[in-house]
């Protein structure tokens, strides 16, 4: 296991899955101004990194995440810190390869709207979910004013933002905001096996049909069309398209290199 800029954000690696552990057990893993940017610079690697298929997100001991750390110092003007937040927020947005939350304990504040800024929330049968913001005088952020109403629609979104209630597992299921409930002994293994599934896809194509499922409510149908024109246009140059069609006629499993075919 290594370090990202801090010992509070730890990135592992177990074959093409990148796991990012935020590390402060203590403070139930709210997040401090050095947190932030380790954390940044971890999700901008997978990025940059080849090898990396796949991401996992979670906490570090029996928290996800508590949100902002609002103990810690405040350094700079209120602004700056909140566009470092934000840096975070755009880089888990942007990030092109799949990201899965595994989620036990709380989930609150900016901590929640971490785990729904990635692709698929595994959670724990007693976590606890919030947006806790209205509760400490704040307003939403970590783009929960955007993610919230997407998910849930405006009236749920509404009732999660201005209320600031907890909300176990099931109900947060039922409502579209995390995707898997699991017994806490199962929770790694499911997770585990999750993103071996997403790394060992057509990570090309992926990347693509996540690019165009993000931009969809900013589109309009015809222009959603022209992207996925263009998106099969490179799934047809690359060596998986003809890995799959082979694969399926012969009844075997495909093997995704996402090789580029046209010279």
């Amino acid at each position: 296991m290594s370090t990202v800029d801090s010992d509070t954000v730890l990135v592992q690696r177990r074959g093409s899955v990148q796991v990012v552990t935020v590390n402060r057990p203590h403070r139930k893993n709210a997040i401090d101004g050095p947190t932030w940017g380790a954390l940044h610079d971890a999700l901008r690697g997978a990025e940059q990194d080849e090898g990396v298929r796949a991401v996992v997100l979670t906490g570090a001991g029996g928290d996800f995440c508590a949100g902002a750390d609002l103990a810690a110092g405040r350094g700079g003007h209120p602004l700056t810190r909140m566009h470092r937040v934000n840096d975070v927020a755009l880089a888990l947005h942007e990030l092109s390869k799949p990201v899965v939350a595994k989620v036990r304990g709380v989930a609150v504040g900016a901590g929640w709207n971490l785990a729904l800024g990635c692709d698929l929330v595994v959670s724990s049968a007693d976590a606890r979910f919030s947006q806790i913001f209205a509760k400490r005088g704040l307003s939403l952020d970590f783009g929960g004013s955007w993610l919230l109403p997407r998910v849930v629609g405006l009236q749920q979104a509404k009732r999660l933002a201005l209320l600031g209630e907890i909300i176990g597992a099931e109900e947060a299921r039922e409502l579209g905001l995390v995707t898997w409930v699991k017994p806490d002994d199962e929770l790694d293994g499911f997770v585990d096996e999750l993103a071996d599934r997403l790394a060992s896809g057509a990570s090309v194509a992926i990347s693509q049909s996540k690019a165009m499922l993000n931009a969809a409510g900013q589109q309009s149908f015809r222009e959603a069309l022209e992207s996925e024109a263009r998106a099969q246009s490179v799934n047809f140059a690359t060596a998986d398209a003809p890995a799959a069609f082979k694969a399926f006629t012969a009844k075997t499993e495909p093997e995704f290199t996402g090789e580029w075919l046209v010279d």
